[in-house]
């Protein structure tokens, strides 16, 4: 699996990881605490499936709150 895109909150302390792997495309929710040192650390696992990109970003949109709403 290769992250192909992270996207970041107004913070920077919380992304979102764009994943491609052999069975398409996934996507997890990140954070990191600056305090601690040790770097990002994921939320839950990756939800994958995901045909293309666009399609696992708009469904990362559809349940991380601080992403926004998925485009139409």
């Amino acid at each position: 699996m290769i992250v192909r895109a992270s996207l970041e909150d107004t913070s920077g302390d919380r992304c979102v990881d764009l994943i491609e792997g052999e069975a398409g495309w996934a996507w997890v929710e990140c954070r990191r605490d600056p305090e601690d040192g040790h770097g990002w650390r994921r939320l839950h696992p990756p939800r994958g499936g995901f045909a293309d990109r666009t399609t696992a970003e708009r469904d990362a949109r559809g349940v991380v709150g601080w992403m926004g709403a998925p485009d139409s």
